[in-house]
């Protein structure tokens, strides 16, 4: 529920901080602020919040900076970027970093609380009756948010895992990136360069080689399919 999480804002600007503020904390949610990123770093690791608003332009310590720092040490953090119109390249490298979603500025406060709202319901363990998946040396266990490979743990985000639980479920099936969206993230619309990135990270964590993969395929015109361990 909402009202039992808390959501640290790092955000440089007074006013954006303060609408923030507001919107969350009338959407039940315990607000933590903070003005820049060293700062923000510092409270995430200590104070343990539940989920993180992240501006990227931040005095002391970039947003980059402290997205990398904050999956080094909270890896299932889920992670809200802020990025400015027109910045892809700053988007594109916070999603790389690990960041599970971002909100262009100037945004609705609406949508940045659903966006929160999201990652929260994504990050939460499900009913430990969902047993594992295990495909060869990989075991993916849904309800206890983790996911090992030849018996060692794959360090994933939040969003990484629910990419890999989402596409492990439908073995053999492809999926275009609309759908992807849909079904991980939860967007009706949105950036298709999400997927991608994301996609890359999780070959990267699961295949020997990330340029020729052999779990997650790319089928060209269309998507992305998870082809199990034992195909011929």
């Amino acid at each position: 529920m909402p009202s039992a999480s808390r959501v640290l804002v790092v955000e440089d600007d007074d006013t954006v901080r303060e609408v923030i503020r507001r919107y969350l904390g009338d959407a039940g949610y315990g607000v933590l602020e903070v003005a820049d990123g060293r700062a923000g770093l510092w409270w995430a690791v200590e104070h343990a919040p539940d989920a993180v608003v992240l501006d990227l332009m931040l005095p002391g310590m970039d947003g980059l900076q402290v997205c990398r720092e904050l999956r080094a040490r909270r890896p299932q953090l889920p992670i809200v970027v802020l990025t400015a119109l027109g910045e892809e390249e700053d988007r594109v490298r916070g999603l790389q970093l690990g960041a599970d979603d971002y909100v262009v500025k100037p945004f609705s406060p609406r949508e940045l609380v659903l966006r929160i709202g999201s990652v929260l319901r994504r990050s939460a363990p499900e009913a430990a009756s969902v047993g594992p998946v295990v495909d060869g040396g990989l075991v993916v266990d849904r309800s206890g948010q983790r996911a090992h490979l030849d018996g060692v743990p794959l360090a994933l985000t939040g969003r990484e895992f629910d990419l890999l639980a989402f596409l492990v479920a439908h073995p053999g099936r492809a999926f275009t990136r609309t759908e992807l969206l849909a079904e991980v993230w939860g967007w009706e619309y949105g950036d298709q360069s999400t997927v991608t990135v994301h996609v890359r990270r999780l070959r990267e964590k699961l295949e020997i080689d990330p340029n020729r993969p052999r779990r997650i395929a790319t089928i060209w015109g269309t998507g992305y399919r998870y082809d199990p361990a034992d195909r011929p």
